[in-house]
């Protein structure tokens, strides 16, 4: 194994990162060093937590919308919320609008450069920070993500296990970070990580640090490093059920509400549901709690879904409203669609349907 310096890594990887880069992410559609910094903030707040594949989609249809940072603070939010819908992690959503005004009309359309003043801005993080600072004005800073995790990782053979590995991580990565070159330097260790360094399957002979990665050596020459980094057991993830209600009239409209701005899936639209807990409740005794006049039944179809802290299980009651309450807003069949829905409200209407 040869053991190289920050240096001379940092050499390797811009080079292999130049020769092999992902070149089909939208949000890099101009060189490195000229990145445009509304571009490359919203994409990070996007990609919090997400794909580059789940993203590439609504990126572009974000930049068709609203191309710059004043377009998107003048927007609806209600507009922009409808656009995010099936993103998920909604709270992005409402700090990116948030954001944007801030951008917009206190700053006069112009973005921080510094790590400390971004993260003064609603939705953006230590490593979104790091990320925008870097990649948009290549200042000094060293952003990791899961990538980046991984592949020094295994690059050094780091023992301790995630997330207590992160910030030796990070003391490793700002060591061989390249003075004017933050930026490229950024994207190239998430281009390894995702294209080689993959977590399951590194494709070890095409990495340009595979004679000095430790983690390889230490494979005794599978050529295989998925040792690394290494994990903490997975805890099980609770389970909620609850009910969700499909309320119709005669005349075929269907009851949306529009939820609090707070808390999960908050400003998005969606159906009535009981409360989700832990224990089930009959259906009746949720039909009751909703306070509907008219005849239900509980439809043989379910939703399942899975958030980040739990999964959750909702029976469909179908309502055909004749009086009683009705809270939120009536929507014509045809449009309910069209309307800011959650992934986990989606699977609803395709149960209905």
């Amino acid at each position: 194994m040869t053991d190289l310096s920050p240096r001379t890594l940092a050499d390797q990887v811009l080079r292999w990162f130049d020769a092999s880069g992902r070149t089909d992410l939208p949000w890099r559609d101009a060189p490195s060093g000229q990145r445009d910094p509304y571009r490359v903030w919203l994409s990070e707040i996007m990609l919090q937590q997400t794909t580059c594949r789940a993203v590439m989609g609504y990126f572009e249809k974000f930049t068709r919308l609203w191309p710059d940072v004043k377009a998107l603070a003048a927007a609806d939010s209600d507009d922009v919320m409808r656009a995010w819908a099936g993103l998920g992690y909604y709270a992005r959503a409402r700090n990116m609008i948030k954001c944007a005004r801030i951008i917009a009309f206190e700053r006069q359309g112009v973005f921080p450069t510094d790590e400390r003043d971004l993260l003064e801005l609603p939705g953006i993080g230590p490593y979104s920070a790091a990320a925008i600072s870097a990649i948009a004005f290549h200042g000094p800073s060293a952003p990791v993500d899961g990538n980046v995790i991984r592949v020094l990782s295994r690059l050094y053979a780091i023992k301790a296990v995630m997330p207590a590995n992160k910030g030796l991580v990070g003391e490793y990565a700002a060591k061989m970070l390249p003075q004017g070159h933050s930026g490229t330097f950024a994207e190239a260790l998430m281009d390894l990580g995702a294209t080689v360094c993959k977590p399951k399957k590194p494709d070890c002979p095409l990495c340009p640090w595979q004679g000095s990665c430790r983690a390889r050596t230490l494979a005794q020459g599978t050529g295989q490093a998925i040792d690394f980094p290494r994990k903490a057991p997975k805890k099980d993830k609770p389970a909620r059920t609850g009910w969700v209600f499909w309320v119709q009239r005669n005349d075929g409209q269907v009851l949306l509400e529009r939820r609090p701005d707070t808390g999960l899936l908050g400003g998005m639209t969606g159906f009535p549901t009981s409360a989700w807990q832990g224990a089930e409740i009959s259906p009746q005794r949720a039909f009751d709690a909703q306070g509907y006049g008219g005849t239900w039944q509980v439809l043989d179809q379910s939703v399942r879904h899975t958030f980040t802290h739990f999964h959750l299980h909702l029976g469909v009651i179908k309502v055909d409203w004749v009086e009683g309450r009705q809270t939120g807003f009536w929507c014509p069949l045809d449009e309910v669609r069209s309307h800011a829905l959650p992934s986990v409200m989606r699977k609803v209407v395709k149960v209905v349907e």
